[in-house]
């Protein structure tokens, strides 16, 4: 890849390729360009990013899209019709894949940017059953990813649900295919939320960061680097940059780590020369020229304020589901989370004469697992459970259709 790396197109690709499980490599224009003197090679500006794959095909700022299909990924439905189809690939819409395709059902994985999710980008995670050394997000995505593929299932990625229509049990995708579905599962997570700070939008990218993937930690070898929130995924991310980073700093808005996250994290960050932990913190401004040099943190006890030098800002403030895309007969709460089971009823969004099945929504047929659905849950665990539940609700629905 040759390119600029704080370019925010350049950076999503990089992660694209690294949550792909794609080698690559990253070239300044400039350095390239003194390599490829002697060939000829040139570009313009407006080249940039470009790509050179092994293969000797070259592209020039390509969407995710066009760069999944020049790299052989499937980007395409192979037939027009499935038993379940299965909109999100993190664990819990991996797990129904397994479990949807090992059942004979004909299954088919929507995934718009890359396998893992939210997990995905974790670099460890150690209370997952089976794994007593701890297993990184990516090798447990790409382990469930071998396991769907070998039981038949499909997995289609950088492609995007544009709508759904609810009587017909059709999914619309960006490029214009229609899908028919017998079934439907929502599994599409949540995305991080974002900073209110002002000038916060101009450094996303070159500096500021929401969430963090293993490959990230290279990029910090020597610098001073700061994380926000108290919670597991900001503990699992400081124990990885801690071993390439010169200091790492967590900034908690709380009195306490304690609250939200896990005891053995909390005893191997204490265990971490060059991990320290700001409390009753918060930053309250940003600044810098091309790219983020400092941020204010703000005492929230005492109202003290303090500039500090900044190599890296990663942002794991909580995260929010972006379900606006659904049709509204899907029944969400204020934040977006889908509605399943009793929650339905009492809502009173319900007109079968049968109740809800666990998992699902106000729509007889599509079903919702993981971080999407409204629980107070949030675990990769119960989020692989649920994905294999859904495939046993999946079955009592095309059974009383059946019938």
């Amino acid at each position: 890849m040759i390119g600029d790396r704080l370019d925010p197109t350049c950076r999503a690709l990089q992660q694209f390729l690294q949550r792909n499980q794609v080698s690559f490599e990253v070239k300044a224009p400039d350095d390239f360009e003194k390599q490829s003197s002697e060939s000829g090679e040139r570009f313009q500006a407006a080249d940039f990013p470009v790509l050179k794959l092994h293969d000797g095909a070259v592209l020039r700022r390509p969407s995710t899209r066009q760069l999944a299909t020049a790299l052989g990924l499937r980007t395409q439905p192979s037939l027009r019709d499935y038993d379940t189809v299965i909109i999100g690939g993190g664990p819990a819409g991996l797990a129904a894949a397994v479990y949807g395709a090992s059942e004979g059902l004909r299954t088919l994985v929507l995934e718009r940017e890359a396998l893992g999710g939210q997990a995905g980008t974790s670099s460890r995670i150690e209370n997952y059953l089976g794994f007593p050394n701890g297993v990184s997000g990516e090798e447990l995505a790409s382990r469930a990813l071998q396991q769907a593929k070998r039981l038949g299932a499909e997995i289609v990625v950088a492609r995007s649900v544009r709508k759904v229509e609810i009587g017909a049990h059709c999914l619309h995708l960006d490029g214009d295919d229609i899908i028919q579905a017998r079934t439907i599962i929502l599994a599409t997570g949540v995305s991080w939320r974002r900073l209110d700070i002002e000038g916060c939008d101009r450094f996303a990218g070159k500096g500021i960061h929401y969430g963090a993937s293993r490959g990230d930690s290279s990029g910090t070898h020597g610098l001073d680097i700061f994380l926000i929130g108290g919670g597991n995924s900001a503990g699992q991310a400081a124990l990885n940059f801690a071993n390439h980073a010169r200091h790492v700093t967590l900034v908690v808005r709380g009195d306490s780590l304690e609250k939200n996250m896990s005891r053995y994290l909390i005893e191997q960050i204490k265990a971490k020369s060059n991990v320290s932990v700001q409390l009753n913190s918060e930053v309250s401004a940003v600044r810098g020229e091309s790219r983020l040099s400092e941020i204010c943190l703000r005492d929230r006890s005492q109202g003290e304020v303090s500039w500090r030098a900044c190599g890296g800002l990663f942002v794991f403030i909580g995260a929010d589901a972006e379900t606006g895309w659904l049709p509204m007969e899907i029944a969400r709460d204020q934040r977006g989370f889908v509605l399943t089971g009793d929650d339905v009823v009492k809502a009173g969004h319900w007109s079968e004469t049968r109740d809800p099945y666990l998992l699902e929504t106000s729509i007889p047929g599509v079903f919702a697992c993981g971080d999407v659905r409204l629980s107070p849950v949030k675990r990769v665990a119960s989020a692989v459970g649920e994905g294999s539940m859904a495939i046993a609700f999946v079955h009592k629905y095309l059974e009383s259709r059946r019938g």
